[in-house]
């Protein structure tokens, strides 16, 4: 879980590592919480990508047409189903 400490420590290892440097330890801590750090991203882009669900496919019998069109023909739909 990212939290505010977290955070914090990789912030102020990377103004230290801008201004004086840092050490073997710090560059190994560093190295750590910067995975940590992207783990959790990834893992909440994941769940983002996971949750989405397709309303409004094409029919299986036409192709597929390139996305704009698609978006297009979506805004069509919805509007006759409206009206």
């Amino acid at each position: 879980m990212i939290t505010p400490e977290l955070l914090a420590r990789i912030n102020i290892l990377a103004r230290k590592k801008r201004t004086i440097g840092l050490n073997e330890e710090e560059l190994a801590e560093q190295k750590r919480l910067y995975a940590i750090y992207l783990s959790e991203i990834r893992g909440q882009v994941t769940n983002l990508l996971d949750s989405i669900e397709l309303v409004d496919a094409p029919p299986p019998d036409k192709k597929i047409q390139p996305q704009g069109k698609i978006l297009h023909q979506t805004t069509i739909n919805l509007e006759q189903v409206i009206h």
